[in-house]
């Protein structure tokens, strides 16, 4: 109890209100001890759990018995009505299974957290997840998007045009990227992010913020940890540096290129690898994923023809979303699909792709 109390926050920080909706009481006192640390915390059954919430509301806390029929039905009747969308839903898990995070995220979460927890992780993931109650108005959402949005642009300002100039890219330039672009689609939406980027008028920046925009919504359903989501992040905003040292032409005419055009254009891992590991501070996984992006399960990609587990497990994202937003969004010469028809697509390549890790994405890829 008292190092809890030493966990409290100072008197200046200011206050969140929090639903903490359980069915499981005699786990949730600890539970609810540390959030009191930072927060106004209203302890309800789901049975409890109003229709409606106050508009002073930070966010709702979910700590009940996912194999429970009747807690589940009930969470699912109010986090999916309507009347929480607006609001940050944190999931409190009994382990790290993976079906327990994909059935949290199909009743609405926004995040999830596992037990065992340590209380300091626990009160920054609030402090992260749960905003003052204040700042959640449609202002402060617009201002974290166009946070995010600029965040990432100058990111790619820095890869797209000044790096073929010779002026470097580091990795420090993508590290204060990271958490703008987390907040904005955390505060808002994955709709929201794509419908913003979608009007900016590079094809090469507008194809790189709408991966972007898909990897993280990803990492944030599959119910990363936040280090996790920021690795994605990186991974996106970076996996396609290379193309920054391709001609134009070959860049506006890919689905119809052939022969020495085609060997060219697939030039561009190597390339985006050789200039980032030459500047000397990016880490081997986020290397990895600029000169692997394009490999496929059955040995069929390039540049290193690898296949199976020697793909790691961020390249095999970091290839499905490329792969989805390049038939989604829209580009020159090339006529954009449905979300349904671009994934139904990407089933039929079989064990080319992760077809696990894509079905994982479907929720994702049909909610954007």
């Amino acid at each position: 109890m008292n190092s809890l109390a030493r966990q409290s926050a100072p008197q200046t920080e200011p206050r969140r209100r929090l639903i903490l909706a359980s069915d499981r009481r005699d786990q949730s006192a600890d539970l609810a001890r540390i959030l009191a640390g930072v927060a106004e915390v209203q302890i309800v059954s789901t049975a409890e759990l109003p229709e409606a919430p106050s508009r002073d509301l930070s966010g709702i806390v979910v700590d009940i018995n996912l194999r429970s029929a009747d807690s589940v039905q009930r969470v699912k009747q109010r986090l999916l009505g309507g009347g929480y969308q607006p609001f940050p839903r944190l999931f409190v898990l009994a382990d790290e299974l993976h079906h327990g995070s994909m059935q949290a995220w199909a009743l609405g979460a926004t995040d999830t957290i596992a037990r065992p927890f340590d209380s300091r992780d626990l009160l920054a993931r609030i402090r992260a997840a749960f905003p003052d109650a204040s700042e959640i108005t449609a202002d402060a959402r617009a201002e974290a998007m166009s946070q995010g949005i600029a965040a990432a642009h100058g990111v790619l300002v820095k890869m797209f045009d000044r790096l073929p100039a010779g002026k470097p890219l580091t990795y420090q330039d993508v590290l204060r990227a990271e958490g703008p672009i987390l907040k904005a689609i955390r505060r808002s939406s994955l709709r929201e992010w794509l419908a913003a980027v979608g009007r900016h008028h590079n094809e090469s920046y507008r194809l790189a913020l709408f991966a972007t925009g898909y990897a993280v919504a990803f990492a944030q359903h599959l119910g990363m940890r936040e280090e996790d989501q920021r690795r994605l992040t990186r991974a996106a905003l970076l996996f396609d540096v290379g193309k920054a040292f391709v001609d134009v032409a070959l860049l506006d005419n890919v689905d119809a290129l052939q022969g020495e055009r085609l060997r060219k254009f697939r030039e561009h891992p190597r390339l985006g690898y050789d200039a980032l590991a030459s500047e000397g501070s990016f880490p081997r996984e986020t290397l990895d994923v600029v000169l692997h992006h394009h490999e496929l399960l059955d040995g069929s990609g390039y540049p290193d023809a690898l296949h199976g587990d020697q793909i790691s497990d961020i390249v095999r994202i970091t290839t499905i979303v490329d792969i989805f937003t390049s038939q989604v969004a829209q580009r020159k010469n090339h006529i954009p699909l449905m979300p349904l028809r671009a994934f139904c697509q990407m089933e039929e390549m079989g064990d080319k792709i992760d077809q696990r890790l894509l079905q994982a994405f479907r929720p994702v890829a049909m909610g954007g």
